[in-house]
């Protein structure tokens, strides 16, 4: 155990909502400069405590430090990104079709909003949220993962350090999501809830939102397709999948969950992959040899091994892992199945984990209908060295982003989202202040 922090009740929670609501207007009235000058002093604060934000990151949940580092530059970049967004806050003027009248449109903070944060990557789902909505002029209450409270608390604590005001940004830790999360949706001065987790907590949290007519921004699951196809560069491709599978030990909604490869280059793919990722090294993440760290508890590693082990039973074959190591601790090895259908329990479920499951097919058509045949709608990635091919592909595949020829996707200065079960709304890029502005019409004449 790192440390204690407090759980807090509905009250907690309500009185947290209570002080976002008092100071909404003042910081709404607060000029975009203003606003825009404090989100870039704490990109810089967050910069100069990098080192130290991201050892608390990989304490709290394990992530590697090297995955840590690249957190904290992508964590922070949302802040430098939306102080550049919060003096572009605009609106338009028409004419209307009729020569009646103008057409007036402005853009005004949607109020007091509530965050809802996730545990594995707890800086940079803290600080998506964060700064559009004060960038925007709202007021928040987030409420970070009950396994990582400490990241968010010391992110806020360095916006305080830069004169961050009383009530804007408050931090409500709870190990009773639930009742706290449902407290907060059921006051009047809530007026959007963000939320970044699971489908099933996302439609409880839509329905609730549902009764108030709250509005609502869903990053959910994703079940991401990787896609290898005849003609790609199988070195690029290697690289690629060790970002898009690795990355926090496979702890993301964004981590390819499935590789279709043709499979004229299938076994070479695989057999590649698995020296790859065989070669990691696992152990504790704030120990810098350590290539893979743990999963973030006993029930994550549990999950994984239970999918591995049907998957197997169902007829995979593990090329290494397969097996939870003998060892204290929350591990699970790098893994790489071969021989993987469509409909295996690691090919059907999001496994959240460092396993890599190889399906074979025939052509692009067979890649593609394998891709889209889930519920899902996240992310998908394509590798091709035929350009025109690979944008073809990516037009065909059901999912809000497309990674071609890239391992890694996510930039602060891109729109991040999905569609189907994957979640509404978009996240970062010029897109992602929209979600906390309200668009008024005035109409009138001169």
């Amino acid at each position: 155990m790192l440390t204690r922090v407090g759980d807090g009740a509905a009250t907690d929670m309500l009185a947290a909502v209570a002080a976002a609501a008092d100071a909404l207007p003042a910081w709404s009235a607060t000029a975009p400069r203003v606003r825009s000058e404090l989100l870039r002093a704490t990109w810089q604060a967050m910069q100069d405590a990098g080192e130290e934000l991201g050892f608390l990151m990989s304490l709290e949940m394990g992530k590697t430090l090297a995955d840590a580092a690249g957190e904290v530059n992508y964590a922070s970049d949302f802040f430098r990104w939306f102080a550049e967004e919060a003096v572009r806050i605009g609106g338009e003027l028409r004419t209307a079709p009729a020569g009646t009248n103008r057409i007036l449109t402005v853009r005004q903070p949607i109020g007091v909003s509530l965050l809802v944060t996730p545990w594995n990557f707890p800086a940079a789902m803290a600080t998506r949220k964060i700064a559009p909505a004060l960038a925007a002029g709202c007021t928040v209450v987030i409420k970070p993962a009950g396994e990582t409270p400490l990241t968010t608390l010391f992110i806020v604590r360095l916006m305080e350090q830069q004169g961050l005001p009383p009530g804007v940004v408050n931090v409500v830790t709870s190990g009773r999501s639930a009742e706290v999360v449902s407290a907060a949706l059921t006051d009047d001065r809530v007026k959007k809830i963000s939320f970044t987790g699971s489908t099933p907590v996302g439609r409880i949290l839509l329905k609730q939102a549902a009764d108030r007519v709250v509005a609502t921004s869903m990053e959910l699951g994703g079940n991401d397709p990787f896609l290898v196809l005849a003609d790609a560069d199988l070195t690029a491709a290697v690289d690629g999948a060790m970002l898009a599978k690795m990355r926090n030990g496979g702890q993301a909604c964004t981590a390819a969950n499935r590789f279709i490869v043709h499979e004229s280059v299938a076994a070479e793919f695989a057999d590649t992959l698995a020296a790859r990722m065989g070669a990691l090294v696992m152990g504790a993440g704030t120990d810098p040899q350590t290539g893979l760290g743990p999963m973030v508890s006993e029930r994550a590693a549990t999950g994984i091994a239970d999918l591995v082990d049907r998957a197997v039973s169902a007829g995979a074959t593990p090329l290494i892992g397969g097996h939870r190591p003998d060892r204290p601790g929350f591990f699970y090895p790098a893994t790489v199945l071969t021989d993987v259908t469509p409909e295996s329990p690691v090919a059907v479920n999001e496994v959240f984990g460092p396993v890599a499951p190889i399906i074979a097919v025939h052509d692009d058509d067979e890649a593609t209908a394998a891709a889209n045949s889930t519920e899902y709608g996240l992310l998908g990635f394509v590798y091709t060295t035929d350009l025109a091919r690979g944008l073809r592909v990516a037009e065909r595949l059901d999912v809000g982003m497309v990674g071609l020829n890239r391992g890694l996707v996510s930039d602060a200065a891109a729109p991040f989202g999905g569609v189907k079960q994957s979640g509404i709304g978009r996240e970062g890029g010029f897109e992602g202040i929209d979600e906390y502005l309200e668009h008024k019409y005035i109409a009138t004449s001169w």
